[in-house]
């Protein structure tokens, strides 16, 4: 391990002032499961570390007249346990409950891990496929980024300097939609999806899609939207013919990576595959009044 200073700051303008100071010698952490594995590895060699934990106002999971507002601080076990969002957004609850280990959870957060960049991470997904945004704030203001526009490239984010991620905001999934995350694990329960889906199905009352989300992970550089499988199923039976022709088309939107989880040609298959049962699941999942 490299030779650092910790600092401690206990509010945002403390942050601010730290990161002018030390400026790119300078690096934030959450909870700090991927920077330490970074810097061991010396894959990043900060001579100053700030510290995010004793910051005020982001640990918090709050109902809103727009959907849920999730601190960039709140743990991932928090997220999984939180009352609210098992009421409101269950699929979030149960993609959270999927990552790594109870001990990783306990310590990793919702906003390091997006700041990360990490496109095998469970949680991105289901939040784009949940149209959730992150706010941005710096001494300057804030910005709000939408998860789907958040990553660039591989571990790469649109976070600009001098800019921490504060929160997250998620709509609440819309009446009458059905949702799902699958993740395909040929190795052992707290690895790396070798494919991830998210899906979010509602129907019209004739049975037809009303509108449908198909988000991958470990399926490229970055999540990847499927909006070519999406568009063939709107307007369409929900039939099994059809549900198999949008799968399809997932093929053509992935372009995974090789590595021991599986070569490319085969994480393409899975990806096929695992989208057809997300969508399937999806729908099974809408409430039967809808």
């Amino acid at each position: 391990m490299i030779d650092f200073e910790y600092h401690a700051p206990t509010s945002l303008v403390q942050v601010f002032e730290l990161l002018d100071q030390y400026g790119d010698d300078a690096r934030v952490m959450a909870g700090g499961t991927a920077l330490v594995i970074q810097m061991k590895q010396r894959l990043s060699q900060p001579g100053h570390v700030v510290g995010l934990r004793g910051v005020r106002n982001l640990h918090s999971i709050e109902s809103t007249s727009e959907g849920i507002k999730i601190g960039a601080l709140c743990s991932q076990r928090k997220i999984e346990n939180s009352i609210i969002i098992a009421e409101d957004l269950p699929l979030l609850g149960d993609t959270f409950r999927k990552v790594a280990t109870p001990r990783i959870r306990n310590m990793a957060t919702i906003g390091g891990g997006l700041v990360n960049g990490d496109p095998s991470q469970d949680p991105p997904p289901s939040l784009i496929a949940l149209g959730a945004a992150v706010v941005m704030t710096s001494k300057s203001g804030e910005r709000t980024v939408p998860v789907e526009k958040l990553f660039i490239d591989y571990y790469e984010t649109d976070v600009l300097p001098g800019e921490i991620l504060t929160s997250v905001l998620v709509p609440r999934a819309p009446v009458g939609s059905g949702s799902v995350y699958l993740k395909f694990l040929p190795r052992t329960a707290d690895d790396y999806g070798t494919v991830s889906v998210a899906s979010v199905v509602s129907k019209e009352q004739d049975g037809t899609c009303k509108d449908v989300r198909i988000v991958l992970g470990s399926a490229g550089v970055t999540p990847v939207r499927a909006i070519d499988a999406e568009d063939s199923l709107r307007g369409k039976p929900l039939s099994d013919e059809n549900i198999r022709a949008a799968a399809e088309l997932v093929k053509d939107a992935v372009d995974p990576l090789d590595d021991f989880r599986g070569s490319a040609e085969y994480k393409t298959d899975m990806a096929e595959v695992f989208s057809r049962r997300a969508v399937e699941q999806a729908i099974a999942a809408i409430p039967a009044e809808s």
